[in-house]
């Protein structure tokens, strides 16, 4: 199991474009993927469903955990860090 914790820089957070973008890209792997937003200490859902993520209210400079388990964790973690990272890559 591989745990990550990441600040989300996005102007809107975690809602709509930037959301359904994070869960497309989790519903790549395999692994079991879950997020929380860790600045309101909430608990953690299923990471590949945008009902889910946005119900956590990820807002901009909200901290979020990522754990990942399975065949592929590592790959997710790392393309999902640089997804946030790269603020989804100037997509929005």
């Amino acid at each position: 199991m591989q745990n990550i914790r990441l600040k989300v820089i996005n102007e809107v957070g975690l809602h709509a474009r930037p959301a359904a973008e994070f869960v497309k890209t989790a519903a790549q792997f395999k692994c079991k993927l879950t997020v929380r937003n860790a600045t309101k200490d909430s608990a953690g859902v299923d990471a590949k469903s945008i009902l889910s993520v946005l119900t956590l209210g990820v807002e901009k400079n909200h901290e979020i955990e990522l754990s990942a388990e399975g065949e592929d964790e590592t790959q997710a973690i790392q393309t999902l860090r640089e997804l946030i990272e790269s603020d989804f890559a100037g997509k929005f």
